[in-house]
C-alpha cells in the first residue's frame, strides 16, 4: 500500500518575501515552504559545479581531500540510523568514482554494482574551512541562536561532560551533504527539534513530510521507536497507526533552498547526484520545541535505568549525563544557554535606550523582536520551573560577570549585527567596557539578584528588566 499524499510543499520566490512575511507565514505556523531566487551569488554554485550541470568531484579532492568527513552506508541500518564510519574526502571521491562509471540498478535502490551507495553527511565544512566563504545564509535563517552561540561557546559546561566531546561535543550545526542518485536519509525528525534549511548547490532530491501532529502514527504501541523507512514493508502490528498518515512531498530542484519547521519528521531521497550545504538553528519561535524534547528524553534516559537507582551513587547526575550524550544537551546546558540569551538581549536593548529617545527605541521593530526574544526565554524557565527538575546542580551565572567576557560582548555584537540585518537601519553604539559600566550604573539588572542560579531566577531577571522599560518608556511600550 503507497503512502498517503495529502499535499505539496509550496514554493516562493525568495526575492519577493520579507523576513516578516517569512516569520508570519512559515515560522509562526511551523509550515515548510520551499524558497527559490536565494543562491544566484554563491561561490559554491560555481566551484562545485560543472558547465554540464555534473558535480565537480574533482574539486574536492584537489581542495577539501585531506578533510576526514562521515560517511553513511545506505543499505545498513545501525541503531534508529544508518551504518556510519570515518573516511577522507579524497577517500570518499574515489569510491564514487569508481563505482559511478556502473549502472543503477533501479531493483536494488541503495546499492551499486553490488556495493553499498555512500552518503557524506554532517560535514563541519564552515568550521573547518572558515575563509573559504562557499555561501552566504539568507536571511530568513540568520537569527539562528544555536550556532551563534557554538561559535563563542561549548554546549557542555561541565569538564567531565567535555572529556566526552568526540561523542556529545559539537563545534557548530552547519553541514555540507554529498551523495549519488539512490542516496538517502531514513524517516527522522530534526535534533534539538530544531530548524533546518537544505540548500541544493546540485542535483534534485525527493522529500516527506509528516506533521508533528502526527508523530504518533509512525511510532510502535509504547512510543519507543519509529518508522525506519516508508517504503519498507512496515509492520502492522508493531506500527498499527503507520497507515493511517497522511504526507506532504516535495521535489527540490538545483538551486533551491527547503525549509523544514520544528518536530517535522522527514525521509529524503537523491534523485540525482547531489550535494547540499544544511543549518541546524532555533530561536525565540521554537525554543519551547527544544525544552519540550530535552524533557521527554530525560523521562526516557531516566526510566531506561530506573533498575540501578538504588545502586547508583548519583542518579539524577547519571541521568544528565546520558541525556547529553543521547540529544546533544542536558537541563544545565539549555538553563545556561537561555541565560546567555537573555543577557544577550538585555544588553541590545539597553543599547536601543541609550541611543535613542526612550519610546523611539523601545517601538522599533527592533525592540519588539527583542522583547519577543526575551519574554520567549522565560516562557521556557517558567516551563523549566515547573517541572522541580531544573534545580539541582545548576552552575550559578553572573550578569555583570557575563558583561566583562570578551566572548559574551562578541555574542551580544554577533546578535546585534543580525537584528540590524532583519530590521529597519539603526546605528546602535559598539558594545564597548564604556557601555557595560553604563549599564551596571544603570541598574538595567537589579544588583541584588544579577547571580542567576535557577530559571525562577531567571524569570525574575527579566521581569525586573521589563518593568524597568516600561517606566523609561512612560507607556509608550509594553510587553
Amino acid at each position: 500500500m503507497g503512502l498517503n499524499i495529502g499535499g505539496q510543499v509550496g514554493k516562493v520566490n525568495g526575492k519577493e518575501l520579507s523576513y516578516s512575511d517569512f516569520v508570519q507565514r512559515y515560522l509562526l505556523k511551523n509550515e515548510p515552504v520551499v524558497l527559490t531566487g536565494l543562491m544566484d551569488d554563491w561561490r559554491a554554485c560555481k566551484d562545485w559545479v560543472l558547465p554540464d550541470g555534473r558535480l565537480n568531484l574533482p574539486f574536492f579532492s584537489t581542495h577539501f581531500g585531506s578533510s576526514t568527513v562521515q560517511v553513511a552506508y545506505c543499505d545498513t541500518k545501525e541503531f534508529t540510523d544508518q551504518k556510519r564510519e570515518e573516511m577522507s574526502v579524497s577517500e570518499f571521491i574515489g569510491y564514487w568514482l569508481e563505482f559511478s562509471s556502473g549502472e543503477f540498478n533501479d531493483a536494488s535502490p541503495h546499492e551499486f554494482d553490488g556495493k553499498s551507495l555512500l552518503y557524506l553527511k554532517d560535514w563541519h565544512f564552515v568550521k573547518e574551512y572558515p575563509e573559504y566563504l562557499a555561501y552566504t545564509t539568507p536571511l530568513f535563517f540568520r537569527d539562528d541562536w544555536l550556532n551563534l552561540y557554538l561559535d563563542k561557546y561549548r554546549m557542555h559546561e561541565d569538564p567531565e561532560t567535555d572529556k566526552e566531546k568526540n561523542e556529545i561535543c559539537c563545534s557548530d550545526y552547519r553541514f555540507v551533504y554529498m551523495g549519488e542518485k539512490g542516496t538517502w536519509t531514513p524517516l527522522h525528525a530534526d535534533v534539538f527539534r530544531s530548524y533546518s534549511w537544505s540548500a541544493n548547490v546540485c542535483g534534485k532530491k525527493k522529500w516527506y513530510f509528516l506533521s508533528p501532529t502526527q508523530r504518533h502514527l509512525v511510532f510502535d504501541r509504547n512510543m519507543k521507536c519509529s518508522v525506519y523507512d516508508i517504503f519498507e514493508d512496515v509492520s502492522k502490528t508493531k506500527f498499527p497507526a503507520f497507515d493511517k498518515a497522511i504526507w506532504m512531498e516535495c521535489t527540490q530542484e538545483e538551486n533551491e533552498i527547503i525549509f523544514v519547521p520544528s518536530g517535522w519528521y522527514h525521509q529524503v531521497h537523491n534523485l540525482e547526484d547531489t550535494i547540499s550545504i544544511n543549518h541546524n538553528w532555533f530561536n525565540a519561535y521554537n525554543i519551547s520545541w527544544v525544552w519540550d524534547l530535552l524533557l521527554r528524553d530525560y523521562n526516557e534516559a531516566k526510566e531506561y535505568i530506573a533498575d540501578i537507582k538504588d545502586i547508583c551513587d548519583d542518579f539524577e547526575e547519571l541521568c544528565q549525563r546520558n541525556l547529553a550524550a543521547n540529544t546533544g544537551m542536558n537541563f544545565q546546558d539549555f538553563f545556561v544557554f537561555i541565560v546567555r540569551f537573555s543577557f544577550a538581549n538585555l544588553v541590545l536593548l539597553y543599547c536601543l535606550v541609550r541611543d535613542y529617545e526612550n519610546f523611539v527605541g523601545l517601538s522599533s521593530q527592533r525592540a519588539r523582536h527583542i522583547y519577543f526574544n526575551l519574554e520567549s526565554a522565560r516562557d521556557a524557565a517558567l516551563k523549566m520551573n515547573s517541572t522541580g527538575l531544573a534545580q539541582n546542580g545548576s552552575i550559578p551565572i553572573d550578569f555583570n560577570r557575563n558583561l566583562g567576557d570578551s566572548a559574551f560582548l562578541e555574542l551580544c555584537m554577533a546578535l546585534g549585527r543580525t537584528y540590524q540585518l532583519l530590521h529597519e537601519p539603526c546605528n546602535i553604539s559598539e558594545i564597548t567596557k564604556a557601555l557595560v559600566d553604563d549599564l551596571v550604573e544603570f541598574e538595567f539588572v537589579d544588583p541584588s539578584a544579577s547571580h542567576i542560579s535557577t530559571p525562577e531566577d531567571l524569570v525574575s531577571l527579566i521581569d525586573y528588566a521589563f518593568t524597568k522599560l516600561s517606566s523609561l518608556s512612560s507607556g509608550k511600550f509594553s510587553h
